[in-house]
């Protein structure tokens, strides 16, 4: 199948574009500088462009079966761009007809708030990321307002080496027993599986060790 991954030069964005093209996908990378990604495959397209560039987005989108929204902002904590990037991914998305979409978002979003302890949910959310959780939730409506099939991921905080325990999807509510980690590729797989199927549809998912 053909998958679009927007943010695909972001840490868990390389992981996924790898998963998805180890699974025999035709994958075109979107990113404002995709060459950056550093990957040579034969299924591998480049796409250059601003997810916050509505026009970027819809000219990438004809032919795509699916697409992957793992958007991130790097150090910045008042970037919209999740929010917005994925308004512009789906505004394009019904414009153009994929229909399945999985996008990333953060685990504590929303209903999942009381998977978090106090120091994820009161000083991290609360104070020093609460612009970062507020487009987060805002970018989860605009999906689950979209009329497509959707799917949320929700994470925790990621590790690039593999976690103390393994990574757990839908762990049962509320933190205890939880470390709030998870790796990277564990992330990158969940995904890519989510993208090439219908599990989970029209729900959000979480993902922790």
């Amino acid at each position: 199948m053909n998958v679009i991954v927007f943010g695909a030069t972001g840490s868990v964005g390389r992981l996924a574009v790898a998963e998805l093209l180890a699974a025999g996908n035709t994958v075109t990378a979107f990113a404002r500088h995709p060459e950056r990604l550093g990957q040579d495959h034969p299924e591998l397209r480049l796409h250059a462009g601003d997810a916050l560039v509505p026009a970027d987005v819809a000219a990438a989108m004809p032919g795509q079966d699916a697409v992957l929204v793992v958007l991130g902002a790097g150090a910045s904590r008042r970037s919209r761009i999740r929010s917005e990037g994925t308004l512009n991914v789906i505004r394009a998305m019904q414009a153009h007809g994929p229909r399945r979409l999985v996008v990333q978002s953060t685990l504590g979003a929303r209903d999942s708030r009381n998977m978090l302890n106090f120091w994820w949910k009161r000083v991290m959310f609360g104070l020093l990321l609460a612009p970062v959780y507020r487009d987060h939730e805002l970018q989860e409506r605009l999906v689950e307002a979209s009329g497509l099939d959707w799917t949320i991921v929700r994470p925790s905080a990621f590790t690039d080496a593999p976690t103390r325990r393994p990574a757990l999807e839908d762990p049962a509510p509320g933190p205890r027993g939880l470390d709030l980690k998870v790796a990277r590729s564990d992330l990158a797989r969940l995904l890519g599986r989510l993208v090439a199927g219908r599990a989970h549809l029209h729900r959000a998912v979480a993902l922790s060790s």
